[in-house]
């Protein structure tokens, strides 16, 4: 008989964003921004967002539950010290959900089992001291009222920003036993607003080589600006955008030479790579223009973590998550939904993974005009709650 276990992250944002012992927000980003190379080599033409700190999320709060292989390669993959990181991942939350940060980011996790089914007090207290989580018992044999209850969770924990995570079809009526939720939800105004007024339609070159018309904001003000380069000699332009209350940036980058695919510079990107850059950038006044512009993607994260070495929780004859339940159960989908949307005030973005788990001088101008990275950084932890490419806005 087989058991179906649900594992759905769910991450919402709003507004608009080398250490040698690297943060576990930096080792868990890591895997994520790993995720999303894959993902952007297989889409060099099409627009990209995700959220490396969800794929993180929802693998850490899988790895209570984990023994054996599937354990050492969850550990590898996320760079964790084989002697348990939880109380790391507990200090990660704390800081990501400091008081100081209560305005800009909420992060709520749950836990959703079936009536009756037996989960390890272990992995619940794990999950519970780690990452807070709330617990709550669903009958899945009605699969339309489990999947309201969820979505209605969701909806509060997201202030309303995502109403609708989890499908009944999802949940199979005999086989579900666990659906985990993980939210992040961040609303951030930019600390530099751009000025409505300012915003004009100009010239965008897209992945494709031709010039689209944009909306494009404008601003004449300082911003911390510098040029890195790849190992390879590629040179690009990288600005850090602050939000209000300077904890979270968005950091975004584009080769300097417009004839240079963004391709050739995202291989290098890592959060070391990130870091590297705050001890290039220098503030500098500038007439900045970038354009206003939505993303969305769903993207399925079986291939890139299988190609990364995380494939065993994948296999219903090799996952091993016995710390979990009693009961074999494997990851048959994982899946990322997200979405950003830029604008004068700040970033719109949400995002939603789900992973499903069955048994077993004058000033210059600075003008964003061609494809680009971008990415939201948490900058104390050096986490990254959101990257993406953006080749045609």
């Amino acid at each position: 008989m087989c058991v179906v276990l649900r594992v759905l992250l769910m991450v919402c944002c709003i507004s608009s964003i080398v250490s040698q012992s690297p943060s576990y927000g930096e080792r868990g980003s890591d895997l994520g921004l790993q995720v999303f190379l894959r993902v952007v080599q297989n889409k060099p033409q099409e627009n990209v967002v995700m959220s490396p700190h969800g794929v993180a999320s929802v693998l850490g709060m899988l790895l209570p539950g984990a023994h054996g292989t599937t354990r050492r390669q969850l550990l590898m993959g996320l760079k964790y010290k084989k002697t348990g990181p939880y109380k790391m991942l507990q200090k990660l939350q704390k800081s990501l959900t400091t008081k100081s940060n209560a305005d800009i980011v909420t992060i709520a996790n749950g836990l959703f089992p079936k009536e009756g089914f037996s989960v390890k007090e272990n992995f619940l207290r794990a999950n519970r001291e780690n990452f807070m989580c709330e617990s709550q018992n669903l009958d899945y044999s009605d699969p339309q009222k489990a999947a309201d209850a969820i979505n209605e969770w969701v909806k509060n924990k997201t202030k309303d920003r995502i109403s609708s995570l989890v499908q009944p079809d999802m949940l199979d009526p005999t086989m579900t036993r666990l659906v985990a939720v993980n939210s992040i939800y961040f609303k951030g105004l930019w600390k530099s607003r751009f000025q409505a007024q300012s915003t004009k339609n100009r010239s965008f070159t897209a992945a494709d080589g031709k010039s689209y018309k944009v909306p494009m904001m404008s601003q004449l003000s300082v911003f911390n600006i510098g040029q890195a380069s790849t190992p390879d000699g590629v040179k690009y332009t990288v600005i850090e955008l602050p939000y209000h209350g300077n904890s979270m940036s968005m950091f975004i980058a584009m080769p300097t030479e417009v004839a240079t695919p963004l391709s050739a510079i995202l291989p290098h990107i890592s959060t070391a790579t990130i870091q590297s850059w705050t001890k290039l950038l220098a503030q500098r006044r500038i007439r900045l223009m970038m354009p206003k512009f939505t993303a969305e993607a769903e993207v399925d994260l079986e291939a890139p973590l299988t190609a990364m070495g995380i494939k065993d929780m994948f296999n219903e004859a090799k996952a091993d998550f016995r710390h979990m339940s009693s009961e074999p159960v494997y990851v048959s989908k994982a899946l990322q939904n997200a979405k950003i949307e830029v604008n004068e005030d700040g970033t719109k973005a949400s995002a939603a993974t789900t992973a499903i788990l069955q048994t077993r001088s004058s000033p210059p101008l600075v003008s964003v005009d061609s494809p680009f990275l971008f990415l939201i950084r948490h900058n104390s932890t050096g986490t990254i709650l959101f990257a993406g490419q953006i080749n045609k806005p």
